[in-house]
């Protein structure tokens, strides 16, 4: 290396190296020097291999928080010796200045998200779930896990959930609101706002859920109930309304069976309150003095979780799974009671753990090499058939008769006319309560919520009314503030009893007529058809005889 590249690498104001064939530093000026001593990156040696790096073309030194690139230059009469000229990297300082700035930002959105007690979903413009909280595991009570990846339609077709939120904000560009049941008879509603990029273009839709209902058993309301209510709201016994006899003679069947140490089976439509049944047999046994009432539905776990939910695993059973191991349902209901609502899906494989749970009083966690005994009573219910399900294979007839030792079936809400009232009252009660409002329905509304059919039963009767008294802007409820999807029926049933009125009218008049040839005075008539005087007279003034 000649003495002339030698004094021109100590003229230069930037930091410059020397560096041999074998990539070792042999000559530095004072610039180069006092970065070295500034540096962070190490000494002499750490950046001498940063220099030689095989892999950069163009090199970088932090130092002191800011970054450097690295330009390298042959020796002209040194073969393999080279020269490297040290500068600051200012746009790439700002982009590492941006880029930090990114990451804590993101990070600070990312516990925004987690630690909202709302659920939030994220999805693009396809409808798949690409995001979302661990709250989505509360209100729904599948792991997020599941959804990740799947598209709205997917997740409507098993029936997690019942309108697709994302078509509709896709279709409006603009925020929709939907309301739809959740696990636990909670009640949900979903409001998903567009992202749109720099095209106007919808990119992602951003979903906001929320339990907007808490329910409460009748017995846990305290609130002091209108005229109308009392007058109305039948008999409350620790759990459920029961003014129609039929659900009175199912709580007196409850209060039977309540510490009989046997099976029960309960039956019914959707939303008819199972799950409410379920709860009171609870409540009248000794065993909500000694452990927990666990529910868990069948229908709403996948498959390859459900095991794993029911019976709990060891240690590194399989994938994933904790590594102090997760006790299982039935573990928790030691001494108490265990709700396997939707029990017609339970799959073949695991009706035969749950036969010999309810035969031999034992559980197996997966991955576990010995059984431990339980003491648990085991309540299950289903919309299904079980019977015909027997006959087709799909369900287990030795399960089927072990649960249905007490067969409890609870009649849909058409079927028990005198508990509707009543039923819409209190929810409309606790509405009130909750939503901190004072509505009350007209006569007219009444009216219609006792002749409507409700095949959603209870669940849909709870909707209804929680949301007149939402959207609703006015105290009184009526029939002109009926949802749409309601309309036809009322004009339908309002039609029918025109038909009826007028079909009454014309065989009233008709025997009318059929008496005044019968008889001379409206004294006669009166006492003919068993009438007042006064109603006769009146009657035949109306119709013009």
């Amino acid at each position: 290396m000649s003495y002339a590249e030698i004094e021109r690498t100590r003229t230069v104001e930037l930091p410059t190296a020397i560096t041999d064939y074998k990539g070792k530093i042999v000559e530095y000026n004072e610039a180069f020097e006092e970065m070295v001593k500034r540096s962070d990156v190490g000494n002499l040696i750490d950046i001498e291999k940063k220099m030689n790096n095989p892999r950069n073309q163009s090199l970088h030194i932090e130092c002191n928080h800011r970054l450097y690139r690295i330009i390298e230059q042959k020796c002209l009469n040194n073969k393999g010796y080279k020269i490297h000229i040290i500068y600051e990297d200012s746009e790439l300082n700002e982009l590492q200045k941006e880029i930090k700035n990114l990451i804590k930002i993101n990070r600070e959105l990312n516990y925004i998200i987690e630690n909202s007690y709302d659920g939030i979903s994220v999805q693009d413009e396809k409808g798949v779930t690409i995001r979302l909280n661990s709250s989505i595991e509360r209100l729904t009570g599948i792991p997020r896990e599941y959804f990740l990846g799947k598209s709205e339609e997917k997740l409507m077709t098993r029936g997690f959930l019942q309108e697709s939120v994302t078509s509709k904000v896709l279709e409006s560009k603009e925020s929709v609101t939907v309301y739809q049941g959740g696990v636990d008879n909670k009640q949900i509603v979903m409001t998903g706002a567009p992202l749109f990029n720099e095209h106007n273009e919808i990119e992602k839709v951003i979903i906001n859920i929320r339990d907007v209902t808490e329910l409460v058993l009748p017995q846990e309301m305290k609130s002091e109930e209108s005229d109308n209510h009392q007058k109305n709201r039948g008999t409350r016994q620790h759990g459920f309304i029961c003014n129609d006899e039929k659900m009175i003679e199912i709580y007196n069947v409850i209060e039977r069976v309540g510490n009989v140490e046997a099976s029960v089976l309960i039956t019914g439509e959707t939303g008819v309150g199972k799950d409410i049944i379920a709860r009171e047999l609870f409540n009248k046994s000794d065993r909500q003095k000694m452990g927990q009432f666990v529910k868990i539905n069948c229908g709403a776990i996948p498959t390859d979780l459900l095991e794993s939910e029911l019976f709990g695993y060891e240690s590194g059973a399989f994938s994933g799974a904790n590594r102090s191991g997760k006790p299982g349902l039935f573990e928790l209901a030691n001494k108490g009671m265990v709700f396997l609502d939707e029990i017609g899906e339970l799959p073949l494989k695991l009706q035969v753990k749950l036969l010999q749970v309810i035969q031999d009083k034992e559980i197996r966690r997966i991955g576990a090499t010995k059984t431990q005994d339980i003491d648990t009573r085991i309540i299950a219910a289903t919309n299904s058939d079980l019977k015909e399900m027997v006959r087709n294979g799909e369900f287990r007839e030795d399960l089927f008769y072990r649960l249905n030792v007490l067969p409890i079936h609870v009649p849909a809400l058409r079927e028990r006319k005198e508990d509707i009232l009543p039923i819409a009252h209190f929810y409309l009660q606790t509405f009130n309560k909750k939503y901190n409002t004072n509505k009350w329905m007209s006569i007219g509304l009444q009216d219609f919520i006792k002749r409507h059919e409700w095949s959603g039963n209870i669940r849909e009767l709870t909707n209804f009314i929680q949301r007149l008294v939402i959207i609703v802007p006015t105290n009184e409820l009526s029939t002109s503030d009926l949802p749409e999807e309601y309309r036809p029926s009322f004009h339908l049933e309002n039609k029918n009893r025109n038909l009826l009125n007028e079909a009454a009218e014309k065989a009233e008049k008709d025997l009318l007529q059929s008496a005044v040839s019968h008889y001379k005075t409206t004294h006669q008539i009166a006492e003919a058809l068993n009438s007042s005087q006064a109603t006769i007279a009146r009657k035949l003034n109306k119709y013009n005889l």
